[in-house]
């Protein structure tokens, strides 16, 4: 059990993650640079870097948890530093939750 909520909140602090990171890239620098906003890169970008901070502690509990390779971990990693990102991986890690959900119900 204690598997799939980590799994789960790796999920869902991926995704706020990386919702995070395009309101920073394509809302929050734009008002920064086109009009003059700069408060907006503040809040938005302080924001990203707490979600940013919770992703990778989600990630280093699901891999202590499900005993996942260096390379999975460094996987899911790199996705939380590149933009769309976590959502590129986000079918694997939902693939992966339910596996481990239909291995419990068995």
């Amino acid at each position: 059990m204690h598997s799939i909520k980590a799994i789960k909140w790796l999920r869902n602090t991926g995704i706020a993650e990386g919702v995070s990171s395009l309101l920073l890239f394509f809302v929050a620098m734009p008002l920064k640079y086109l009009a003059d906003k700069p408060e907006a890169v503040s809040v938005v970008g302080m924001i990203h870097g707490l979600l940013f901070v919770l992703y990778v502690i989600a990630l280093a509990r699901a891999a202590f948890v499900l005993k996942r390779p260096w390379g999975w971990s460094a996987k899911i990693f790199t996705a939380a530093i590149i933009p769309f990102g976590p959502f590129i991986v986000e079918p694997g890690l939902r693939r992966e939750q339910e596996a481990l959900a239909r291995g419990l119900s068995k």
